[in-house]
């Protein structure tokens, strides 16, 4: 598995980072077994990046990551350290403090992994101009008001409970930008793939749903490290059902999943097949250079295997990206 820079930070992560969200259902669920076996194959393959939340399934998802690693420390071998990335979602009330829910926050999700520190803290509310916008949305002074979220990741990180501080990149991207610029996130995770990559370049009027309005663009300049999230748009450019997930998430709802469901179908009816499909679909973020890593959702060792094969094949060419995103135009404009 090809490293990449992370941004400014002085790590290399792999190309394919190992997603520990619900969608796959994975490490949300309690099969042991399974998650023991496919984080193995992915340590095997190369894969150094793992990324989950506090809030993914009640804080499940930490505790069978943790539970994985601990075990497979003692059984793999690998020159490579293994990095985990966590996240910290606050719930507003009246206080005026936040950061003792960031505080409370991080040490639960060590506690649940069963480790003493983890390289990356993001901050996993949308942000917005206002509060609740978007579904529990923080506008930037809650993120860096000196009694705000930073205020207490500085904490963390001071106390050696942590180690860079990155941001998901959903809500409003004036928003977003305002944090972007204080200098103090040395990451970004925002949703990027085929069927829309605004979050990184512009598309035609109407085509991108929702228009993420570029700022991974703004975010490579501040030299931030940019990781790709929903890579095959939750499932839907797999060819897959909605996930149990995907039925009740506010965040990315079922209709839009619906409409990149249709979309993908068209797709597929142009490239000939799903299983062309999927490869086209990760080759296209990872031909993207400055894409530090997608994170990729893996519910089986089958799938750590095809995502490891694509990944070792070559950029595609700018032709081949312009011809990706022509066949884009006309599935979204049918």
């Amino acid at each position: 598995m090809n490293l990449r820079p992370l941004g400014s930070t002085g790590l290399h992560v792999s190309a394919v980072a190992f997603g520990a969200g619900p969608v796959s259902g994975l490490l949300t669920g309690m099969a042991e077994e399974t998650q023991r076996a496919v984080i193995a194959r992915a340590v095997e393959q190369g894969v150094n990046w793992f990324d989950t939340a506090a809030t993914y399934s009640d804080g499940n998802s930490e505790l069978g990551l943790g539970r994985a690693l601990a075990t497979l420390r003692k059984e793999i071998r690998t020159d490579q350290p293994l990095h985990v990335a966590t996240k910290v979602r606050v719930r507003l009330t009246n206080e005026t403090d936040l950061r003792p829910l960031v505080v409370e926050s991080l040490r639960g999700s060590l506690q649940r992994l069963g480790m003493p520190r983890v390289t990356l803290l993001q901050i996993h509310n949308s942000i917005t101009r206002n509060r609740e916008d978007q579904p529990t949305s923080i506008t930037p002074e809650d993120v860096l008001g000196p009694r705000g979220l930073l205020a207490g990741m500085e904490d963390l990180r001071a106390a050696g409970l942590v180690q860079h501080f990155g941001l998901t990149g959903i809500g409003d991207a004036d928003a977003l930008r305002t944090v972007m610029q204080s200098r103090q996130f040395a990451t970004i995770q925002a949703p990027y793939h085929w069927l829309n990559s605004s979050a990184w370049q512009q598309m035609p009027a109407g085509a991108a749903d929702p228009d993420y309005g570029g700022f991974l663009r703004d975010a490579h300049q501040l030299g931030m490290g940019l990781f790709a999230i929903r890579v095959y748009a939750a499932g839907a450019l797999c060819g897959a059902e909605p996930s149990a997930h995907t039925l009740k998430t506010p965040f990315f709802p079922l209709p839009l999943y619906q409409r990149d469901q249709a979309r993908a179908a068209r797709l597929v009816e142009q490239v000939g097949s799903l299983t062309e499909l999927r490869e086209l679909a990760l080759r296209y973020v990872l031909s993207q250079p400055q894409i530090a890593a997608a994170i990729v959702g893996f519910g089986a060792v089958p799938h750590v295997e095809e995502a490891a094969r694509v990944a070792a094949l070559a950029p595609l060419t700018a032709a081949e990206l312009l011809r990706l995103e022509e066949l884009r135009t006309v599935c979204l404009a049918s």
